[in-house]
């Protein structure tokens, strides 16, 4: 898909939140992968945090992150398989306004490519809240750069055409 060159690139401040009991900073490399994509794609990281697998906690990040003016993306790795303790789909749940249902789909079909029907056990989401978009992505490294290889550095990127999620951004609140 092209990218034109005659429209201006507007960066995204984005914050990574990864969603783990077991991941700490010096491990959180789905987390590393992220920011260094969005940095090299010329985005600007507002914010990263790891929250354990505890809805009340994630939903409160959540919270906190979508009324914060500095944050127009938020992008989340783990906790959106189908086990007890995967619980990120359900936090995004509470806190959204509009499903983007294709980008799970969009995700899986990508993710076949590379793990086939393993890809099945993920429930990688999006959603719009209050003017944040929010993708919850899984929390292999694998899964993090096939979500944004595949999906988010083109639809993040204000010169994608024929549409992307930035250039819809000053709409998003409109009702």
């Amino acid at each position: 898909m092209p990218i034109d060159e005659s429209r201006t690139f507007i960066p995204v401040r984005i914050a990574v939140l990864t969603v783990s009991d077991t991941r700490s900073a010096a491990d959180d490399r789905s987390g590393d992968t992220l920011v260094e994509r969005l940095e090299s794609a010329g985005h600007i990281l507002a914010a990263r945090y790891i929250e354990r697998d505890d809805k009340s906690a994630i939903i409160a990040r959540l919270h906190a992150w979508i009324d914060d003016p500095d944050i127009d993306v938020i992008l989340t790795t783990g906790g959106t398989g189908v086990t007890g303790r995967d619980i990120t789909p359900e936090a995004l749940a509470q806190v959204q306004d509009k499903e983007i249902p294709g980008f799970g789909e969009l995700f899986r079909w990508l993710s076949y490519q590379t793990i086939g029907t393993s890809t099945i056990q993920s429930r990688a989401t999006a959603c719009v809240a209050r003017g944040t978009y929010i993708f919850a992505l899984p929390g292999s490294t694998g899964a993090v750069k096939d979500a944004w290889d595949g999906i988010l550095s083109s639809q993040l990127d204000s010169r994608f055409r024929p549409c992307n999620f930035v250039e819809l951004m000053p709409r998003l609140t409109e009702r």
